[in-house]
């Protein structure tokens, strides 16, 4: 009797840890982290222009996703006019993003500022993203780019 109780414990815990780890599937109107609206959002090229007055914008941005971390959703990157994606991370890793959200636009809600990544740090995310040794191991030189720590996303299209 023991070893029922037990067990159905175990199973029990097993099901309450696998449900917190299913992310939902992005589609319109789906919101991750805090919720957020669509309205008074910036596109990347007027986010562009603001951080080259301030160094911080705290508010919304909206853009198309056009990567995901493979391993489980821990960052993405958002499309720009000039080729170079916007790396958005989540507010103390408190949600992660599902594999089909690249391709949906989306809104962001959080702080972006001007920032350097280190050869490390863009190596890292490069494995994350599933990259090829060889292409991971041509990154040797630091990087200047817009980086948005996000509260919250809602998926638009």
């Amino acid at each position: 009797m023991k070893k029922l109780i037990f067990f159905a414990a175990c199973l029990s815990f097993s099901a309450i840890a696998f449900a917190q780890n299913t992310i939902k599937p992005a589609e319109a109107g789906v919101t991750y982290g805090k919720t957020v609206t669509a309205d008074n959002a910036l596109n990347t090229e007027d986010l562009n222009k603001t951080l080259s007055a301030d160094s911080v914008y705290t508010g919304k941005i909206t853009g198309t996703v056009v990567e995901v971390c493979k391993k489980k959703g821990c960052f993405m990157k958002l499309s720009q006019t000039n080729g170079t994606p916007i790396m958005v991370q989540f507010t103390n890793y408190e949600y992660f993003m599902p594999q089909n959200i690249v391709g949906k636009t989306v809104v962001v809600e959080g702080k972006a500022k001007l920032k350097e990544t280190s050869v490390e740090r863009l190596k890292h995310y490069a494995a994350d993203a599933g990259k090829a040794k060889e292409e991971i191991a041509m990154i040797n030189t630091p990087k200047k780019d817009i980086a948005i720590m996000a509260d919250g996303v809602l998926v638009i299209k």
